[in-house]
């Protein structure tokens, strides 16, 4: 990853105020309006706000906003609604189950898996370590 791509300037970042419930609700509120202010910029917020585990298995971010935009994450972009169940917190890590509506109508539960960052630029942020279709 070139430090050049992360994080995207311009969009919402990581911030250890921020807690895990906070995390989810930053991406799927970006994601619900992908393009603004600026193209992808749902998909780029997501991207920030993914752990260095993840951004490395995905990135960069343009590997990463094609991943987004491809059949098993496309219901995310501009999704028309959101159903968050409760989040389930481990020690440093948490679970949130999501129900969103497509802008086609297309349904879809994905299972946000987060981590607390100990150490480095990231030291006490929520991070989305993968989201995986439930």
């Amino acid at each position: 990853m070139s430090p050049s791509d992360y994080p995207v300037t311009g969009l919402p970042a990581p911030d250890p105020s921020y807690s895990p419930v906070r995390v989810v609700e930053i991406q799927l509120t970006a994601l619900a309006d992908n393009d603004d202010p600026v193209e992808d910029a749902g998909i780029k917020t997501a991207y920030n706000f993914a752990s260095p585990a993840n951004r490395r298995s995905t990135g960069p971010v343009d590997r990463f906003v094609r991943m987004v935009r491809g059949p098993q994450y496309a219901p995310m972009v501009d999704h028309v609604e959101a159903v968050s169940g409760p989040m389930e917190r481990g020690d440093g890590s948490a679970e949130q189950r999501v129900t969103l509506t497509g802008p086609g109508g297309r349904t879809v539960t994905y299972v946000f898996g987060l981590s607390k960052q100990r150490g480095g630029p990231l030291d006490g942020c929520w991070l989305t370590d993968r989201v995986l279709v439930d």
